[in-house]
Order: structure tokens, then C-alpha cells, then sequence
């Protein structure tokens, strides 16, 4: 997989390059030569990680504090990740599930629990991270970043602010200016959600009457997205998307003329975590990785590259008011306070999506 240029939630970096010591993409060859060792282990990591989802300095900051070289792989989507470990785990330390995957690889007994005593930076945590409904008392996974999904919008082409998924949805007022995400549980939750259900427990007549209405919709969609809904609404292409918070955080320091706002329903709230797979060869040198990732120096250096919310309260406490105080980064009010995590639901309820999302790209 190559670094893209284009900005994206998996994307961010266009200038980062591969200066970052010990960067490669793939585990070939990562691993044979061997150094100096800690508590036994071979000073060297295999993250597996989205791309370009970390500091500028991260890693080479880590090697020179630990003497640990990490080798960076990447993955595109959840399935992909939870795919390439279902197998058996091929050598990564640590991982990047987002929060439905750290319950669903948890239940599939394919990760490690994680020893709070390795992990003593866990104490910079926003205390509103410190016991997610996906992961009871974090024996999981630790906060990495954290994102809402909303509707990001050219405030000289759209009249008002846009505070109802009804422009995206159920509205022919923007005919051809409208992108949605393609993702199918992010679509039909959303859907059900503008409907006045929450996000999770959707039945199936639920599912089917949020079929119909995007069937219907479709006319005056222009494009479902694969997560670049932020550059297209940058170029023009689009007047009003559904995007991430840090998507569209990262475009409006571009484009002024460029907003985002969390509809007034709800939404879609997602953690993006670290965690240690089964068998990972390295557990100490990947409890001491996700230590340093929480600290609250390098943590700053990740939020101020990747300009996403950060779950690290120490960390955000470095960082220029400019950052901590984004409404867009951060936002607040009816909506977000409306706005619910996804819960992993099992393999039929994910099928019933996907479903429903081919019936209405074949409408």
C-alpha cells in the first residue's frame, strides 16, 4: 500500500514521506536483523496501523528514548485488519481496531488483555475514555483519537446552517451537490437515526424503511464516498458531505468558506484504540509503545499532525487554544450530546447492512 496525497480521516500526512526511522510497509524482512534486547525481547515493534496516522517524529522520538525500532504496516478498512489477524497473528505488537472492532476481536478471543501497571501514562485520559461501553474498564484497548460523523458544507452555497441529516437524506433541495459516506453501518445507523432510533438495535423493518429512503434519495446524490467526501467538498465538486469532524477540521484551514456542524438528531460517535493482538511476539516492548503514545509530549506532536480530537487530556492541555478549542475538532451541543457509539452486534446484523447498501447503490 502506498501513502496517498489527498487528505483523508486515513490520510493525512501528504508531507510526511517515509523520513520516520524504522518505517516500512510489511513485515517482510522487518524482523531478521536482530539488536539489542529488553526484558528479553528484541528491540523492534510491528505496528499495524491506518496510513499515516501518527506523529511526524513519533517513531524516531520513541527509538531514540527506548532504543525499540518500529516497522509500521497498514491496513485500509476494520475488515481488513480484523482479516489479515483472524488467521493466526503474523507478528504485530500493536494495532489500531476502531471501538466496534476491539468487541469484536475481543469476543473472537484475538487479543491480548493489557496490563494497566506497563501502561502508567493511562492516567492523562480524559475521563470521559476511562470506561467505554465497548471496552468495560479499558482491559482492551486504550484511546487513540476519537471522531464524530457530520455534515461538512460551503456556507456560500447552502442556505442557513445545515442542522438536520434531512439535507443529506430526505431533501431534494441540493440536487448533484450532495456526497455520502459508502460505508454501510455508518449509512443505515444514520438513516435510522434521522428516523428517531438510536444507532444501535435496528431492526429489520428499521433497516428496510432506511433502504427506502436513500433509494428514493439517490437521485439527488451526486456520490457515495469512500472517505475522501472532505476533498471533493474542497475542490467543489459537492456543496454538503458526510464526513468526519477531523476531515473537514483539516480543509477549513484551506477553505474559510468551508464549516461542519453535528445534526441536531444525532450521530455516529467512533474511537479509533491501541491494542495487542494475541500473540504478539513483543507484549513488553508493545505495552511500553502504547505508554509512550499516551504520554502527553508525544501525544501533543500525533494531535498537532493528524489534527484530530484527542482522548489524551494532558496532551491536549499542550496544545495552542487554536486546537482546544475548534468547535469542529471538539464540537458540542444538541447534536453531539444526541450522538451514540456503535456497538458491535454480530456477523447477521452486519450482513443486514451491507445488504441494504447494495439494494440501494443497485437502485
Amino acid at each position: 500500500m502506498s501513502l496517498r496525497s489527498e487528505h483523508s480521516r486515513r490520510s493525512i500526512l501528504a508531507g510526511m514521506g517515509i523520513a520516520a526511522v524504522g518505517l516500512t510497509f510489511g513485515l517482510e524482512g522487518c524482523s531478521k536483523e536482530k539488536t539489542a534486547v529488553a526484558d528479553g525481547e528484541e528491540a523492534k515493534l510491528n505496528f499495524y496501523t491506518w496510513d499515516t496516522y501518527i506523529g511526524k517524529t513519533t517513531l524516531s522520538d520513541f527509538r531514540a528514548k527506548t532504543g525499540i525500532d518500529v516497522n509500521m504496516s497498514l491496513f485500509a478498512t476494520n475488515d481488513e485488519l480484523f482479516a489479515k489477524l483472524k488467521a493466526g497473528n503474523p507478528g504485530f505488537d500493536v494495532i489500531v481496531p476502531s471501538n466496534e472492532f476491539v468487541q469484536r476481536m475481543s469476543e473472537a478471543d484475538m487479543l491480548m488483555p493489557l496490563d494497566h501497571a506497563k501502561i502508567p501514562n493511562f492516567k492523562n485520559v480524559e475521563k470521559a475514555f476511562l470506561d467505554p461501553p465497548y471496552d468495560p474498564g479499558r482491559k482492551w484497548s486504550m484511546p487513540y483519537t476519537w471522531l464524530v460523523l457530520g455534515i461538512g458544507y460551503r456556507k456560500s452555497k447552502v442556505q442557513g446552517v445545515p442542522d438536520s441529516w434531512k439535507y443529506l437524506f430526505d431533501s431534494d433541495q441540493y440536487k448533484g451537490r450532495i456526497a455520502l459516506l459508502s460505508e454501510s453501518a455508518d449509512l443505515i445507523r444514520l438513516g435510522a437515526r434521522y428516523l428517531g432510533h438510536s444507532v444501535n438495535g435496528i431492526d429489520q423493518a428499521t433497516i428496510d424503511q432506511v433502504t427506502a429512503m436513500f433509494i428514493k434519495q439517490k437521485p439527488n446524490i451526486k456520490a457515495f464516498h469512500e472517505d475522501n467526501g472532505q476533498d471533493m467538498l474542497l475542490a467543489g465538486d459537492v456543496d454538503l458531505v458526510l464526513e468526519y469532524n477531523g476531515d473537514i477540521a483539516q480543509i477549513m484551514t484551506e477553505d474559510p468558506d468551508i464549516d461542519f456542524i453535528v445534526p441536531k438528531e444525532g450521530s455516529l460517535l467512533n474511537s479509533d484504540t491501541l491494542c495487542i493482538p494475541k500473540g504478539a511476539p513483543r507484549p513488553n516492548n508493545a505495552h511500553a509503545f502504547i505508554n509512550y503514545l499516551l504520554d502527553a509530549k508525544a501525544g501533543a506532536e500525533i494531535a498537532e499532525t493528524i489534527s484530530y480530537p484527542t482522548p489524551n487530556a494532558a496532551a491536549r492541555a499542550l496544545m495552542p487554544e487554536s486546537y482546544r478549542n475548534n468547535p469542529v475538532i471538539f464540537p458540542s451541543g444538541i447534536g453531539f450530546d444526541r450522538s451514540e457509539f456503535g456497538k458491535f452486534e454480530g456477523a447477521a446484523q452486519q450482513s443486514a447492512f451491507e445488504t441494504a447498501m447494495t439494494k440501494i447503490r443497485a437502485a
